[in-house]
């Protein structure tokens, strides 16, 4: 397992997945803007640290990032109960297929 780690590309070497986790960044920030602004401090907490690691973490720890925001979309506590769907609904398809793109390169199918 480590040496699969050691063989994994830098991030800016994979532009679909920069491209990717950039735009999940964005979408991230906006729900947070609106959480602050509506006054949710459970989902400014849950949100705030999300929007940095996914422009910035390396690629072992972006999936665990991208996660933990489509985590956000639980079955019984979701944050589409405290946002509106204009902002909710583009950050989880952009997280969506951040996740794709993850799962294509640990699979071998992305070129850098």
């Amino acid at each position: 397992m480590a040496s699969r780690r050691a063989a994994l590309p830098a991030r800016h070497e994979v532009p679909a997945v920069d491209a990717h986790a950039l735009e999940a960044a964005r979408r991230c920030d906006l729900m947070l803007t609106e959480a602050r602004a509506r006054g949710l401090d459970r989902w400014v907490a849950y949100l705030a640290p999300l929007p940095d690691r996914l422009r910035d973490d390396p690629l072992p720890a972006l999936r665990a990032a991208a996660r933990r925001l489509r985590a956000a979309y639980g079955p019984q506590d979701s944050i589409r109960d405290a946002l509106p769907a204009e902002l909710t609904e583009p950050a989880r398809d952009a997280v969506d297929r951040l996740l794709r793109e993850l799962d294509r390169l640990a699979l071998g199918h992305v070129d850098g």
